[in-house]
Formats: structure tokens, sequence, C-alpha cells
């Protein structure tokens, strides 16, 4: 980012390499620190629009690549456990890095895979994570009984058909070069085919016989396409995949948290209302389990950091100033 408070920097989180943007705003006591948190198929870039944002406003922000992604480690499953790539562990890894940084307490924010990854790091850290966001991304609490992703697809979520797509290991086979990674990457983020054709389906999972059809992304410029594509190809899709790979291992690790389904810290979620996997109806019964809980939404797809990127930096504002952070605040 072509932006100076921001450097590009590398920490060796239990055991594994991240890289992370590290963002200093020019007061010298920052009002608190934000960590942000991407999803899939996304990058710590992915915030670009938030991070001078949250700059201006006297907040340090940090942005990590998560574990598959981009500069950081992308370890291979199997011959590696697919644990190294669930929540418990990205919490864990998450608060290791607020511990090298000093920061006894962050602000903590996500989207899509981002958003799980707050809501059970704000479980298993709370004493770390004073407040935490969400963008798209709905809590969902912990089951006592394990529900496979099939039975979940075969239920009620069966536009949640794709997850079982990103994890059965084809797409790597057909998505293995610079060229259909592009490809790839410009129909993830909107692009279509002549006659419409589209490259993602929510209960299908990726088409394909569209990937060469895909034109241009109207959210991606051909600069900022390029650096995803120089940065996903360093590793491959297969290990951004594993987050797909892990609803077994994070139920396993969760039961430990199963009577701690509370996420007490001040919370805000703000919804995309024309999301086509993570709809609003999802998120209907959050109060259950989040009773400091503010609502928000955009009119826009899963892509709302980017989409409307000023309608969500003002929401974001005006919760953070009602939580505090105003001209004079710290944390």
């Amino acid at each position: 980012m072509d932006d100076t408070r921001i450097s590009s920097k590398t920490a060796i989180l239990n055991g594994y390499t991240y890289h992370y943007l590290d963002g200093t705003p020019d007061t010298k006591t920052p009002k608190a620190t934000v960590f942000l948190i991407h999803g899939w198929p996304d990058l710590s870039i992915g915030w670009r629009n938030q991070i001078p944002f949250l700059l201006d406003m006297g907040f340090r922000v940090v942005v990590p690549d998560m574990l598959g992604y981009g500069r950081t480690d992308a370890p291979k499953v199997p011959p590696n456990p697919v644990n190294l790539y669930s929540l418990k562990r990205a919490s864990d890894d998450i608060a290791e890095l607020a511990k090298q940084l000093g920061a006894p307490k962050i602000i903590l924010g996500g989207h899509d895979w981002g958003g799980m990854v707050v809501w059970r790091a704000a479980q298993w850290h709370p004493e770390l994570i004073s407040h935490v966001f969400s963008v798209c991304t709905p809590y969902a609490p912990i089951q006592k009984q394990y529900l496979a992703l099939e039975d979940l697809v075969k239920g009620r979520l069966p536009h949640f058909g794709y997850q079982l797509h990103l994890a059965s290991g084809e797409v790597e086979e057909f998505i293995n070069s610079e060229e259909t990674i592009r490809q790839f990457l410009k129909g993830m983020y909107g692009g279509t085919g002549p006659n419409g054709e589209v490259l993602f389906d929510p209960a299908k999972g990726i088409l394909a016989e569209n990937i060469q059809k895909v034109r241009d992304s109207r959210l991606l410029d051909e600069k900022m396409l390029d650096y995803y594509v120089k940065e996903y190809s360093r590793s491959g899709i297969h290990s951004t995949l594993n987050w797909y790979r892990t609803r077994k291992a994070n139920w396993e690790e969760e039961l430990a948290l199963v009577d701690k389904n509370v996420v007490s810290q001040p919370t805000l979620f703000i919804q995309a209302t024309h999301d086509s996997v993570l709809k609003p109806e999802m998120s209907k019964e959050m109060e259950k389990y989040i009773p400091n809980l503010t609502r928000s939404e955009v009119a826009a797809s899963h892509w709302a950091l980017i989409q409307k990127p000023e309608e969500v930096n003002s929401i974001l504002k005006k919760w953070l100033e009602g939580q505090g952070f105003g001209i004079r605040s710290s944390l």
C-alpha cells in the first residue's frame, strides 16, 4: 500500500512465519490496537480501504495474511494435521502476535472466514479482546453434537454446498497455474462470461467449465488483480482450501467452549444485504449469544469491504466512537 504509515513485516507465531501489515498512526499514543482478519479468497490487502481510515482515527492497525495465504507459511495437509487451519489455532496465533507486539488488549475485526475467527478468538482469549466486529459473517454457536457438512447442506443450508466442493480436492486440480489463478480470482470477485456465466455457484462450488470464460472484475483493478495473482501463486490454492476441511477438527476443539457460548464483549455486526452465502436470515438469533450487540447493514454483496467502503467505514466510525474511542479516548 502506498501509505508511509504502513509497513510489511513478518513474525514467527507458534512455529510458523506470518506476514502482516503494521500500520502506525501519526499520533504519539494510539487509541488502541485493531487487528483485521481476512477470509477466502482474500489477503490482508482486502482491508485496504479500512486500514488508512482506522489510522486516521488514531488506531494502530495490524493485518496478517492468515495461514496458507500470500507471504505467510502454507503447510500442506497431509502430511501436516488439518488442525493447523482450525479456528483455535488461528486464535492462538493472533494472541501470540499481539503478545509480540506488546498489545495487552486488541479490537478484533473480521470478514468471511476472518469473521468466524474473531468470534472464536473472543471466546478462546476473552482477556485479550476488548471489542469485536464482523462484516458479513454472523455468529455461529458451538454445538454439543457434531453435524457433518454434508448433513448441513442437505438440511437448512443448501447454499453451503460450495464448501463441499472446496474441501473435495477437485478445485486445486484445475486452478493450478498463474493463468487459472487469475481467472479464478476475477470470477470470485464478480467477473462473468460474455453471456453472464458465473464461476461461483453457492450450491455447487467452482464451475470449472466457466473458468476460461470469465472477464474482468469491476472490484479488482488491473494493478490489484496482479498483486492478488502474485500472492496466490506463491503457494497455490491448496493451502487456502484447508480452511474448508476443518469442520470436524473445529468441533472437537470447541467442545471445550460449549459452556462459554456467549460473546460478552461489545460487538458490531455489519450485514451485507446481498450476500449470496452469508444471508441475512442466518444472523437472526445472534442476540441470544451476544448481549452487547450493535447491528448495521450495507446494500452490498459479500465483498462489502471494497464495494461499499465509505459506508462500512462510516458504520465502524460511529460504533467505535460510541464505544468511547473519540478524540480524547484511549484504551
